[in-house]
């Protein structure tokens, strides 16, 4: 039979304050980001169209609004 072992729980921490939420334009560039990096493993054609048709309209947006401000 095997020996259990009790281990010391952590000390609970004070919360740390919650910092600003996402913004909307950071969220949009890590989408940007993230479907350029999917796009290159996608196998299936009508799938890596539908990424890069995503990707185009996200960096229309986000270019529009890096433009108007």
């Amino acid at each position: 039979m095997g020996q259990v072992l009790q281990f010391r729980l952590p000390q609970m921490r004070p919360e740390a304050p919650a910092g600003p939420a996402l913004d909307l334009m950071s969220a949009v560039d890590f989408a940007l980001r993230d479907l350029a990096d999917i796009g290159n493993h996608i196998t299936l054609e009508a799938v890596r169209e539908q990424a890069a048709a995503c990707r185009q309209m996200l960096e229309a947006a986000y270019l529009a609004e890096c433009e108007l401000g």
